[in-house]
């Protein structure tokens, strides 16, 4: 089937009609006996169930795609901060096969709660014109969904502020201030959807949120950070990992207490976080510099570390120096694509090796995303699926 790219109200997704994504397959009798020792989880209502309480991504495996996203065609989606469009790259040529102008500094491409839409989120920095491409929001630096579906939440970063608004029609439902985080920007949710965290990056802090009564909960300091940039919850839910560009490594946070309870050191400029499909390990993007515009060609690379001991077990440096920012694991977990910020080009890196091709790009690429991806719902950034 064709697949047609609409700029509108977002990129539609023309193969996806009628239900929402559901878990294809059975589950895996590991899955069934871990989902039988550990307590189920009692969620937030219109939240989908936790299938696997030991492991949250159960449902991301290769084995799930679901209806919305099955037919679509392997691609991914590249925004230019400075050149203000998005280049398709197809996944088996590895080739640029289409690209097009969307809102002012695009930063992210983000996946609807009900994997139909692909939204670009256009801040337009420094003005007053930000877009999801073509509605004006405010500063839409990033964009996440509440667990149950019925908000998108806007990181409106230049305001401190969270941005409730309708999923489809993107009309504001209410805001929330966060006067003491100042760069609000990358979040992840806790295993029930009950809260948040959300990264400071100018503040050298993180908020925790408490999603069903909309509220702060607090925030915390950590110890040596400098910029908390992007943050992943652990399989069991019970930790957070903060990637922080200064403090050249991740930070370990207690989700239920908010408590920093350790760091990993991983490489220069820490950035990126992406969980592997069986929910085993944690992908770290180095960006190899500890500045926001930062050279090409910097000590960039990628760290893996295991979700069961915390420690790294490989490091790949980017031959001839690199930038890896923010991208996703392809459907089947065989891959890793990188947008490379300062070097114009997205990294693809073999999930088992380790070795990295390289694929030039447009100006700036920064928030990509690879389609489809398997789950049965996102909870937005580049595709936190679960």
């Amino acid at each position: 089937m064709k697949q047609t790219l609409v700029v509108s109200l977002a990129l539609a997704l023309g193969a996806a009609a009628g239900a929402l994504a559901q878990t294809t397959g059975t589950p895996s009798a590991s899955t069934v006996q871990s989902a039988a020792a550990t307590p189920a989880i009692v969620t937030v209502p219109g939240m989908p169930p936790v299938v696997d309480p030991a492991n949250l991504y159960s449902e991301t495996t290769s084995a799930h795609l679901g209806t919305a996203v099955r037919d679509a065609l392997p691609r991914v989606y590249v925004p230019h901060v400075m050149s203000n469009d998005v280049y398709v790259i197809d996944q088996a040529t590895r080739k640029v096969v289409d690209r097009f102008k969307v809102g002012l500094n695009p930063q992210h491409v983000v996946p609807s709660w009900d994997l139909k839409t692909l939204w670009v989120a256009n801040n337009a920095e420094n003005t007053t014109k930000g877009s999801l491409k073509p509605i004006a929001v405010d500063d839409p630096y990033n964009m996440y969904f509440t667990p149950d579906g019925r908000s998108a939440v806007i990181v409106a970063e230049a305001y401190k502020r969270l941005d409730f608004r309708d999923p489809h029609t993107m009309a504001l439902q209410s805001s929330l201030e966060t006067p003491d985080c100042a760069g609000i920007n990358h979040a992840d949710f806790s295993i029930d959807g009950r809260y948040a965290i959300f990264t400071c990056e100018f503040a050298k802090s993180l908020a925790k949120i408490d999603f069903v009564d909309r509220k702060v909960v607090g925030y915390l300091k950590l110890s040596k950070g400098g910029m908390p940039q992007d943050i992943r919850v652990s399989p069991d839910g019970k930790l957070f990992y903060v990637a922080d560009m200064m403090a050249d490594g991740v930070f370990v946070v207690d989700g239920a207490t908010f408590q920093e309870v350790g760091f990993v050191a991983t490489g220069k400029g820490t950035h990126g976080l992406y969980p592997s499909r069986d929910g085993r390990k944690l992908y770290v993007a180095n960006r190899g510099s500890n500045k926001i515009h930062g050279a090409a060609r910097g000590k960039g690379s990628v760290s893996v570390i295991d979700f069961a001991t915390g420690k790294i077990e490989a490091n790949w440096p980017i031959p001839e120096g690199g930038s890896p920012d923010m991208g996703n694991v392809s459907a089947d977990g065989r891959e890793l694509w990188l947008s490379g910020r300062y070097d114009n080009v997205v990294y693809v890196f073999d999930t088992q090796s380790g070795a990295v091709q390289k694929i030039p790009v447009g100006k700036e690429p920064h928030g990509l995303t690879v389609w489809p991806q398997p789950g049965r719902y996102s909870l937005g950034h580049t595709g936190n699926l679960r």
